[in-house]
């Protein structure tokens, strides 16, 4: 549904009318119109033209692509030339992902056949042979309809599309498909912010709340981010990266930014780093209160009105008289009788003490002041607490639901509320926490609601049998604990039946029995909102740039060819419904939606102009909770923010936890190290190593183009200080090894990382043999990485890891 809570800004659209009518609305691209009523003319050899499309890959961001195409070639690709170009108005420009997207399309990588693993190989082993797309259909048709008969729906699992989420279809196709058939077990939370939205939103905020945009912060204020990097991630023209660049110039914002690795937003926008022991955010929050406290700036009045657990008097009365407040936590009288002054914090996230001291007085003196966190923290062992705690220092000084301020949680954003392909109804009503899929296959029904975080029923009736891997690389790269899992997808006798279907031959497709080649959303009919973390409201309308090449096809043919087989066509498809007929209908019912709120062009004159994107003003009004709490209260046990849950305080009494879990359940945040922290080095394993997320990928999307590979290489950056002492030179070749595996990169020798800590950008794809010495050769961290789930969200902390760098010779 539309958001008409935000105000437009220069609404004004002005429409395209002829063939070359380029249209440069105020405010917003109304891209050159082509074609006269979108359709594509025949064009003689050799002239170039202009063909639409975006970048669709989830960075958060969904940028336009001018595609030339000459030839029934990709030529080269422009960007957003449209739009307003002066500093702080909006241009959708891509950033070198999408703008070099030619190699990546042409990439001898690419997948031109479909194949199956050739008989008598191992999954893992990479033997396949090509086969007909009219047998790989029959093969999965008939398997589908076995295991389902065998062991009932909740055996087939659909696992989640990275590589496509930019797009109305993403795997939604088998989703549709499927829920026609009697269903699949389905997933809940996502590897980017499992612990966030399922282990830290609902117990203080009932929900995602508060979250409001850098456009949306005031003159001269203060930004403090703990773990965020919109400028190495969120680089797009209408993003948050630029954003947060526009405000430091023109509103003097002052930014801090907390992280062990010194970002993007440091080192080119001269925001201040303060360096951090990874996995340490909650203890340096406690520090911080502990200050806040004694100098008399935690506001008071706004906990005592708005929020539960700060201290005694805010207490729920059944947990009263218990010492079990946040502000006993902190003081020494609580959970562990330890006080959490800043030289605590100090001697476990290595800040020193009087900067510690300091930050606390720079957070809470200034009003307002904008404290938000990205999502890399939460993936590490006990995130739940971590990024409940950092919203709790929001709520201490009062600073959430009012202009200028966020929840303390990610940022906001806007939108304009384009469906997606609708997926009906699954009969199967089961659901497992996304990260633990592998343990799905291996353990079935001993997978608890209590234990393991299953919904809507007690446990699961069965291990997964059949799995559909659609635009995703999960298998054996983006996985934590690429040998545990690729062990599991080994033996044939958990998993049957795997299909993988992907643009690329990844790692992940030597663990399929059946391979398929797609076509990328470029070469296909698509359409896309607006960025997901954009302030902005837009449609891209996307044509394909020629022909489709080998055999690749598209998903949404591809399941109605398998609704074919198994009976359900005429339902899957509305009656013989297009991709391209779906893109139209679901245009056209947002433009019903949205009535007079956009002044939107028809779906014709949008495929004719490529894109639309508006600037829009978000609001900065205060939250109604704030304005009148008894009115509108948060969706929690209390109705209102919550510092102590009440519902976490049930769960640590009947969840059944494993010994590492069993201390990090706690109501308030608490500061509970985990497995692999940096309590856990040895002399074996001196170093924490984490990875990070790039400038040249998108999760592994990506990663196989040369032109980035040569910008933004794989590297393990190193302190000079750790080099010395490790022997080790800048661009040597290094092996990095951690309990779970090894791999092979390169070092970088750099002061962007503190001393004791090892980081290396994610995304390279996974190249090692499935037995013996599985060391892996393409850089790939998820050989690093563990298993370790988070105790309430059951989402991943696999990136609390403990290793050795050593160089390797020749």
């Amino acid at each position: 549904m539309l958001d008409t809570s935000m105000t437009l800004n220069r609404r004004t659209f002005v429409k395209a009318t002829g063939a070359l009518g380029a249209l440069a609305a105020a405010g917003g691209v109304a891209s050159s119109a082509l074609f006269s009523g979108g359709a594509e003319p025949a064009f003689a050899d050799g002239e170039e033209h202009i063909v639409w499309s975006h970048c669709h890959v989830n960075c958060g961001g969904a940028c336009v692509l001018q595609c030339h195409v000459k030839d029934g070639e990709l030529a080269y690709v422009e960007s957003d030339n449209a739009g307003d170009a002066s500093f702080g108005g909006v241009q959708a420009r891509a950033c070198l992902r999408g703008r070099s997207i030619r190699p990546w399309l042409g990439s001898a990588d690419r997948l031109n056949y479909p194949m199956k693993r050739a008989q008598g190989t191992k999954r893992g082993d990479g033997q396949y042979e090509r086969i007909s797309w009219d047998e790989a259909l029959d093969t999965i048709a008939s398997e589908f309809t076995r295991i389902k008969e065998q062991y009932g729906n909740e055996a087939i699992f659909i696992q989640e599309c990275s590589g496509v989420e930019q797009n109305i279809m993403m795997n939604n196709p088998f989703f549709r498909l499927f829920n026609l058939l009697g269903g699949e077990v389905t997933r809940y939370g996502s590897y980017s912010s499992a612990s966030i939205s399922f282990g830290a939103y609902p117990y203080v905020y009932g929900k995602s709340w508060g979250n409001r945009s850098f456009k949306t912060l005031q003159d001269d204020q203060l930004v403090v981010m703990f773990g965020f990097a919109p400028n190495d991630m969120r680089m797009a023209g209408d993003g948050p990266g630029y954003d947060l660049n526009v405000a430091r110039e023109k509103k003097r914002v002052r930014i801090i930014n907390i992280d062990p690795r010194r970002t993007e937003t440091c080192t080119n926008l001269g925001a201040e780093w303060i360096p951090i022991v990874p996995g340490t955010d909650a203890a340096l929050v406690a520090g911080l209160a502990h200050e806040l406290i004694e100098s008399n700036l935690v506001d008071l009045e706004f906990l005592h009105t708005y929020v539960t657990g700060f201290d005694e008097d805010t207490m729920p009365e059944d947990a009263k008289g218990a010492n079990a407040s946040y502000y006993d936590y902190v003081m020494g009288t609580g959970y562990d009788k330890v006080e959490k002054t800043p030289a605590w914090a100090s001697s476990i996230t290595r800040i020193p003490e009087e900067r510690i001291k300091r930050l606390a007085h720079e957070i809470g003196e200034a009003k307002p002041c904008f404290i938000c966190q990205g999502l890399g923290m939460q993936r590490h062992a006990n995130g739940d607490n971590a990024s409940r705690a950092v919203m709790a220092l929001a709520l201490m000084v009062g600073q959430v639901g009012k202009p200028g301020t966020t929840s303390g949680g990610t940022i906001g954003n806007g939108g304009i509320g384009l469906d997606s392909l609708p997926t009906g109804t699954n009969p199967v009503k089961t659901k497992i926490p996304q990260y633990l899929w592998p343990e799905a296959i291996r353990d079935g029904a001993k997978l608890t609601r209590e234990h393991d975080g299953v919904q809507n029923a007690d446990a699961l009736k069965v291990g997964i049998k059949m799995l559909v891997n659609y635009g995703n690389n999960m298998m054996a790269n983006q996985n934590g604990d690429i040998n545990f899992t690729t062990d599991i997808l080994r033996d044939e006798s958990l998993c049957e039946f795997i299909v993988q279907y992907d643009v690329a031959w990844t790692d992940s497709c030597n663990w399929a029995d059946i391979v398929l080649p797609d076509l990328t959303p470029q070469e296909t009919y698509s359409l896309t909102a607006a960025g997901e973390t954009n302030d902005v409201a837009g449609i891209r309308f996307g044509q394909p740039l020629y022909e489709p090449k080998f055999e690749r096809r598209e998903v949404y043919e591809v399941c109605g060819e398998l609704a074919r087989r198994l009976g359900v066509y005429d339902e899957y498809s509305a009656g013989g419904m297009t991709r391209e007929d779906w893109c139209r209908k679901l245009y056209d019912e947002l433009c019903e939606d949205a009535g007079d709120d956009y002044d939107l062009p028809t779906y014709d004159e949008g495929v004719a102009m490529g894109a639309f994107t508006y600037d829009i003003e978000p609001s900065a009004k205060v939250d109604p909770f704030i304005e009148d709490p008894a009115a509108n209260p948060l969706k929690t046990a209390t109705g209102k923010a919550q510092i102590f849950s009440p519902e976490i305080a049930e769960m640590a009494k009947t969840w059944k936890l494993d010994e590492s879990e069993k201390n990090a359940i706690t109501p308030i945040p608490t500061y509970v190290p985990g497995p692999d922290s940096a309590e856990d080095v040895t002399d074996e394993y001196p170093f924490q190593i984490l990875d990070y997320h790039c400038k040249g990928t998108t999760h592994s999307t990506y990663a196989h183009n040369p032109v980035l590979n040569k910008i933004t290489p794989f590297q393990a950056w190193i302190n000079p200080i750790d080099a010395e002492r490790m022997g080790i030179a800048d661009l040597d070749r290094v092996r990095l090894t951690s309990a779970q595996g090894s791999m092979i990169t390169q070092a970088r020798v750099t002061n962007r990382v503190i001393p004791g800590v090892i980081v290396h950008p994610q995304g390279a794809w996974h190249r090692a043999p499935a037995e013996g010495d599985r060391t892996d050769e393409g850089s790939c961290t998820n050989t690093l990485t563990s298993r370790q789930r988070n105790p309430i969200s059951k989402g991943t902390g696999q990136h609390s890891v403990i290793g050795m760098i050593e160089k390797v010779e020749g």
